[in-house]
């Protein structure tokens, strides 16, 4: 029975006023915490203190006995006066704590209970009490202004089962991820457990030997895959440079050098596409494993994912989106197969690549993109990518690649054309790559020669020679099994979120013009 995950996307945003009149309203109250702000300046008043010790958190409020006094700081929440005296929410990272202040006990502090503002930043503490409803409380005592906050946070409002005012316009809360999570504690989970998915990861594999390692993120040369650089500059070495595109040719230098097992979860740069899988800042995790092959990576994989996908969401058959997705098992496929049993083409070697076009053309793909794959293989490569992917919905590996599109594969002893590897694939997406690592460094050569001339023919994205990396397989590197995993698409399937954007804290966006 597959377990049912909280759907944790945001309801669509229902205003009660007019843009113009929400907007006129927002600049109103700035302007009257911006006077407030100076009234406090005048008096004397720090609106920024310095530091604040606190020795509690909201969370362990209802824990405590009655009587005894908390210190906890936090963002005020809400506040419900009622004559002279009043309740208010104020939360921290752990939850939210009541607080309740009444002019009797003390006239100037609860002058500043009513001074404070939704937003504001404040120290407090005081003695636990239970409300007569039940509700775990503090009776302040002292209460300090750590943060004034001038801009007023969205305010979201529920009625009758409905939603208003929501901060839920997606760029809003990508551009100002800071009141998203503010205000949206649904959206603080995804991140929250992309932390545990990547600390679990960390654990899965420091248990097996392997040894967390950083590696360079500008680059003479950038290798490893086949994708289009970010460029930088070094003016003191007056030297051009490339933000990494993927750390794996350093990771296997490490290989020659002695390491046995090494891996990096690290940021890679590609200069191309946005879409709902491609952020052009992203997280890797990259791994390699002396003396192991592809079936070395494929079981560390397996066991990998079920360890995280159970520790993530309790079940390994888990809801995304319209599916539910069954990690229990994950179904091998060749990839020529995949292309047989989803696309209705057969390519082997021998394939026309006239008569393949064509079948191309009867699928509705352009001729302008069949012609210009260089090959049968590049025909195949387009194939899977326009007919298969968004048919892989449940976990599979696909299997046996053609080594003219796998560069850095070894090849398999019984056909040359074809190489040791395979790439997961799950909801209609590749989440990772893996292969045995070629380490012949004269087939290596003659691989990124074939890269470098599909680059400057213009045919391709191609790759580069990268000469040291030769160098290094020449004084000889194990045989080796390597693997990557993307983190941000992991994520996204364990926490139901549709978009990268939804699981990367400040995803590129377009810059935004703003006043002053």
């Amino acid at each position: 029975m597959a377990q049912k995950k909280k759907d944790v996307k945001l309801p669509e945003a229902k205003p009660t006023a007019s843009d113009e009149e929400a907007v006129a309203e927002t600049a109103d109250l700035y302007e009257n915490r911006l006077r407030k702000w100076e009234r406090m300046c005048r008096e004397g008043r720090n609106p920024y203190s310095l530091s604040f010790s606190r020795g509690h958190l909201c969370e362990e409020l209802p824990l405590t006995p009655d009587g005894e006094e908390r210190t906890m700081a936090g963002r005020v929440k809400s506040k419900r006066l009622m004559g002279k005296a009043g309740f208010m929410d104020v939360e921290d990272e752990s939850g939210r704590a009541q607080i309740y202040a009444r002019e009797a006990d003390d006239p100037e502090l609860f002058a500043l209970f009513l001074d404070l503002d939704l937003g504001d930043i404040v120290g407090f503490s005081g003695t636990r009490f239970t409300t007569k409803t039940g509700q775990p409380s503090l009776r302040l005592k002292s209460l300090t202004l750590l943060a004034k906050a001038l801009r007023p946070p969205p305010v979201v409002k529920e009625s009758e089962g409905k939603i208003f005012d929501a901060f839920a316009d997606k760029e809003q809360r990508y551009r100002m991820r800071y009141v998203d999570l503010m205000v949206n504690p649904a959206v603080k989970q995804v991140f929250l457990m992309r932390s545990r998915i990547i600390t679990g990861i960390r654990e899965f594999l420091n248990a097996r030997g392997f040894v967390e390692v950083e590696t360079p993120m500008m680059q003479v040369i950038p290798g490893g895959a086949s994708a289009r650089p970010f460029v930088t500059h070094h003016n003191a070495l007056d030297l051009d440079l490339y933000l990494r595109i993927a750390p794996e040719l350093y990771l296997k230098r490490l290989l020659v050098g002695g390491f046995g097992r090494v891996y990096e979860i690290n940021r890679n740069f590609r200069n191309e596409g946005i879409s709902y899988k491609h952020n052009p800042e992203f997280t890797m995790l990259e791994l390699y494993e002396a003396y192991g092959d592809w079936a070395s990576m494929m079981q560390i994989f397996e066991e990998m994912i079920k360890s995280i996908v159970e520790m993530a969401c309790g079940s390994l058959q888990i809801e995304y989106e319209d599916n539910t997705l069954d990690f229990s098992r994950w179904e091998r496929l060749e990839y020529l197969a995949a292309i047989e049993r989803y696309a209705g083409i057969k390519i082997s070697a021998d394939s026309d690549p006239e008569e393949l076009k064509a079948m191309g053309l009867k699928k509705g793909l352009k001729k302008e993109d069949l012609d210009s794959c260089s090959s049968i293989w590049k025909m195949a490569e387009f194939f899977f990518d326009a007919l298969v992917e968004d048919k892989l919905i449940q976990p599979v590996l696909i299997t046996r690649f053609p080594a003219e599109i796998s560069p850095l594969a070894k090849r398999e002893k019984a056909n040359p054309d074809f190489v040791e590897r395979f790439e997961p694939y799950v909801a209609a997406r590749e989440i990772g790559n893996a292969f045995s690592e070629l380490n012949d460094p004269i087939d290596q050569r003659e691989r990124f020669l074939s890269q470098v001339q599909e680059r400057e023919s213009g045919k391709g994205e191609g790759g580069y020679m990268d000469q040291d990396y030769i160098r290094a397989l020449e004084y000889g590197m194990p045989p080796a099994g390597g693997m990557g995993i993307g983190i941000d698409r992991l994520v996204m399937l364990l926490t139901n979120q549709h978009s990268i954007r939804d699981t990367i804290l400040f995803p590129l966006m377009r810059p935004e013009k703003l006043e002053g």
